[in-house]
């Protein structure tokens, strides 16, 4: 078994975790590259033996690299050459479906991140789907993102936004057929009550979902209920 560095970049933190080790946090924002992402976290793992690196990027992902710039940081994720930077071998994928991954019980599930922005992936018998739900239209103009996104909660105030939370998650849910919906990322903590129906997932969904990328056969072995 692989010993696997994840590194979980949002807007507003970058979380870092390994088996064994504490998470860390080291604040984000619009003035973070990944040059300078990649050196606050070698430095505040000074000391860590790791074999492999899992990063989640807050956009999309193809070929194993940033597709574009993300919203919420500064630039330089897509030519940045990450192995280079860690001197191991790195696998990259959106940030929602690393953690989904963590998250997944069976079935059809549907992960939101409520992050800085808005995070989604969809798994599907096993099968992981990374979504780019976040600036598609939703009303008047917004987007998805511009409702349930960090921005979204600002200015409609936490009662508003959780009603739009709500929605959103229903016509999502209903739209792609997930019998299990599961939220994620830092505004999460706004949400005084959930439907039934759904769950929270935490930081250590997006760590378990790092090591499964590089030990596969740790994947999607937790069945529904454990």
């Amino acid at each position: 078994m692989k010993n696997v560095l994840v590194i979980d970049v949002g807007g507003s933190n970058i979380k870092i975790g390994m088996r064994g080790k504490p998470v860390l946090k080291i604040p984000s924002g619009k003035n973070m590259t990944a040059a300078r992402m990649a050196a606050a976290v070698l430095k505040s793992i000074d000391g860590w033996k790791y074999d492999a690196v899992s990063i989640g990027f807050p956009g999309a992902v193809r070929n194993g690299k940033p597709a574009h710039e993300p919203h919420n940081l500064s630039g330089g994720w897509m030519r940045f050459n990450y192995r280079k930077a860690f001197r191991r071998p790195v696998r990259i994928v959106n940030d929602a479906a690393m953690q989904a991954l963590g998250a997944y019980k069976g079935g059809c599930m549907l992960f939101l991140g409520l992050g800085t922005g808005l995070g989604s992936a969809l798994i599907v018998d096993g099968v992981l789907m990374p979504l780019e739900l976040a600036h598609l239209p939703y009303r008047e103009g917004k987007s998805y993102e511009d409702y349930v996104g960090l921005r979204g909660l600002q200015r409609l105030g936490r009662r508003k936004w959780t009603g739009h939370v709500e929605k959103v998650v229903e016509l999502l849910a209903n739209a792609l057929r997930a019998d299990d919906v599961v939220l994620g990322g830092g505004q999460t903590k706004k949400l005084k009550k959930l439907p039934a129906s759904i769950r929270l997932s935490t930081n250590q969904s997006a760590m378990r979902g790092g090591l499964t990328l590089w030990n596969p056969d740790e994947r999607f072995q937790r069945k529904r209920g454990s």
